[in-house]
């Protein structure tokens, strides 16, 4: 029962007054005159703890005449539930989306996470269906309505909380709105005729200030969908955390440059003094090396130059000491090494003859302190060894070849090399005919009437990945004096990357094996075109040499669950995980998508292993707590706890309710109604009660 005006209330302090008029004696009315009392002044009766009440059943109805009166002024109500909220008897579609990034794996996070999956699934009643999703980066399901509801109502909350049991925090940042987005789209997908009740959604979370709702600006909340959020908090305020600060992707950096990391510390930290220092997965918990005092004030963040571990030193990872949370405390480093690549050339020109291709490909190929390109020159009708061929990156023909020779290579290239025949003169098609196997392939000399110009060219071949930019994609500044007609029709499986304007081919790709084969038709000498003296030139041999393997520009540092493409040139079988194991891998793949953990990968069974690190989001080391309104300024309606204060719309609402049941039940009437019989009672029982006292006084004289 609920009271509209519960002050009135206060009235029923009232019984106090008939309780005080029974306790106190009052003077009798028979008077009797004694001569030696005439001078006294009549005194009366005091209250004492040894009066007695008298007249019990009249008190009694003295005070539940004046308590009936209290509550009828008091407008009280019944708070029954079809009143109060229509759709609260019909079953609830309950969707409990539990956090599992990283920054739930705090000391007793997990747990508390737990115990709150737990009250929320044992509140769920009967007829409700309820539903479990789990998020880090996407919303994933582990219990779902059907289970739910297949499953025999006592045995419901034993199947939820095993399936929470079983889990564990995973690496992943916390994308809170793609988790929100899932749970809204499990509940609208649910919805049916059957169960129009309310739908609601349990957040159980850290809600850390990293949290990403980038998503949510762009999503439109379902109507009817309600948050409740359920937060956990840490046993600790303190946390500090560690990140690789990535370096500008065109920078020219050192192969002996220190490490630059970020170390960030919370605002409510109590811990200022940190070290930082390297260490290796699965050696001792010493440094390896000199360890850094890092100093950092609550709140800020410092960037630290860590030194590269001495020659000789096994180190992969970056790890900061005195913190108190250690899951963002490491970050795995895959140290910047100068690459080395071969090119082999295989012609009869002169290194120094600046009118030969030979000497632009050695200029193109200059060393810088991220890659070191040698270049060795093989006259063609020189004898091959096998260990000049297995040694090269990338392969440049511009001569007729030996048959033995041609052979060689055509090995080499079938196990997955990379040969560029660049031919000056029409006869270098045997070569090309002994390198495919096809005697037959034949060329001859084209010039045009003035000059020839790149008219088609497949930008979405790696090749020209550099020039899909529309800023760079003009070829038609280099013109072509005379070029090697082929025709791409007569060899099998030939693929035209690139056009002349008069249609004939200008680059021919011929996959061979497991290599492939590239037959460039005009050179670019300046006898043949103007690509050497062009911008194009450099970034174009760099992208062969980067097709062959012999360079990898590809990026080595990734977040927890980012895809990862194998970089071009590698034949890797397996992945191998930071914990050793292996997972198959099938060249052609799109990506890798098991980083499911932080360390260091690698692309492992190929002529060449490709390392790259995994770490952590930098935003989970941002454990201070989310501010709800963040939340409601997306749309998402978040409904507060039952101890926290009423908005003044729902305190409207529920005024309104009241008011609403109040009028319909009229139990007012009934209380005045019960005080006047009570006074009627009380004023016979009261008339009956003193004229048995006359009579007894009577009788007594």
């Amino acid at each position: 029962m609920s009271f509209l005006t519960p002050f009135f209330l206060l009235g029923a302090l009232a019984i106090a007054g008939p309780i005080l008029y029974h306790l106190i004696r009052q003077t009798t009315r028979e008077r009797t005159l004694f001569s030696s009392l005439m001078f006294l002044m009549p005194s009366p009766p005091r209250i004492s703890k040894r009066h007695r009440l008298e007249h019990i059943l009249l008190l009694i109805l003295r005070c539940l005449a004046l308590l009936l009166l209290a509550l009828g002024f008091a407008r009280p109500f019944l708070t029954q539930t079809e009143l109060n909220d229509p759709t609260a008897a019909q079953p609830k579609r309950i969707v409990v989306l539990v956090d599992r990034s990283a920054s739930m794996r705090r000391d007793g996070m997990w747990a508390a996470a737990q115990e709150r999956v737990d009250a929320v699934v044992r509140r769920a009643g009967p007829a409700d269906h309820v539903s479990i999703l789990t998020f880090d980066r996407q919303a994933s399901p582990i219990l779902t309505f059907d289970e739910w509801n297949q499953a025999a109502a006592g045995d419901r909350v034993a199947l939820a909380m095993s399936r929470v049991r079983a889990l564990t925090p995973g690496w992943g940042g916390t994308h809170l709105g793609n988790g929100l987005i899932g749970a809204a789209e499990a509940l609208s997908e649910s919805e049916t005729k059957a169960t129009p009740g309310p739908r609601q959604i349990f957040l159980v979370s850290d809600l850390q200030a990293g949290s990403r709702l980038d998503t949510l600006q762009a999503y439109e909340w379902p109507k009817g969908i309600e948050l409740f959020l359920e937060p956990v908090k840490a046993r600790t305020t303190s946390n500090a955390g560690i990140q690789l600060v990535a370096e500008a992707a065109d920078s020219a950096r050192a192969a002996n440059a220190p490490i630059r990391v970020r170390v960030t510390n919370s605002p409510e930290s109590k811990v200022e003094q940190f070290k930082l220092g390297w260490t290796r997965a699965g050696g001792p918990a010493e440094f390896v090396g000199a360890a850094i005092e890092a100093y950092v004030s609550p709140g800020q963040s410092r960037i630290f130059s860590v030194p590269l571990p001495s020659a000789g030193a096994v180190a992969d990872r970056i790890v900061l000491r005195g913190d108190d949370d250690e899951f963002d405390n490491t970050v795995a480093v895959i140290p910047p090494a100068q690459q080395r690549a071969n090119v082999l050339w295989l012609g009869n020109e002169a290194p120094e003859d600046s009118r030969q291709p030979l000497f632009f490909l050695r200029r193109a190929f200059s060393d810088s302190p991220r890659v070191a390109v040698q270049v060795t020159a093989k006259a063609s009708g020189a004898a091959l060894a096998a260990e000049d061929l297995q040694a090269a990156n990338l392969i440049f023909i511009s001569d007729v070849l030996a048959p033995g020779a041609a052979a060689l290579v055509r090995e080499q290239v079938t196990a997955g090399k990379v040969a560029v025949l660049v031919p000056k003169t029409p006869e270098a098609a045997a070569t090309l005919g002994v390198l495919l196997g096809q005697e037959a392939l034949r060329s001859e000399e084209a010039k045009p009437r003035t000059y020839a110009m790149f008219s088609e060219i497949d930008f979405g071949h790696p090749l020209f990945a550099a020039f899909n930019d529309p800023r760079f994609s003009d070829f038609t500044k280099i013109h072509i004096w005379h070029y090697r007609k082929f025709d791409a029709a007569a060899i099998p499986g030939a693929r035209v990357v690139a056009k002349f304007d008069s249609g004939d081919p200008a680059l021919i790709e011929v996959p061979l094996g497991k290599g492939r084969v590239f037959v460039l038709a005009a050179g670019w000498q300046p006898e043949d075109s103007q690509l050497a003296i062009s911008s194009k030139f450099v970034p174009l041999m760099w992208s062969w040499l980067e097709l062959g393997g012999g360079v990898s520009n590809a990026v080595t540092q990734f977040s927890v669950g980012d895809p990862v493409t194998a970089p071009a040139g590698v034949q890797a079988t397996a992945v191998r995980l930071p914990d050793a194991a292996t997972v198959p891998w099938v060249a052609g793949t799109a990506a890798f998508t098991q980083t499911t953990q932080p360390g260091i990968y690698e692309f492992a069974g190929g002529p060449r292993a490709v390392r790259f690190a995994v770490n952590l989001d930098a935003n989970e080391s941002r454990t201070a707590p989310l501010d709800a309104e963040e939340l409601e300024r997306l749309g998402v309606p978040v409904v507060r706890a039952a101890a926290a204060a009423a908005t003044p719309v729902q305190k409207s609402q529920t005024m309104l309710q009241g008011m609403e049941a109040e009028s319909r039940q009229k139990l007012w009437r009934c209380f005045i109604a019960a005080t006047l019989a009570v006074l009627l009672v009380e004023s016979a029982l009261a008339g009956w009660t003193a004229r048995r006292s006359v009579k007894t006084a009577e009788v007594s004289s």
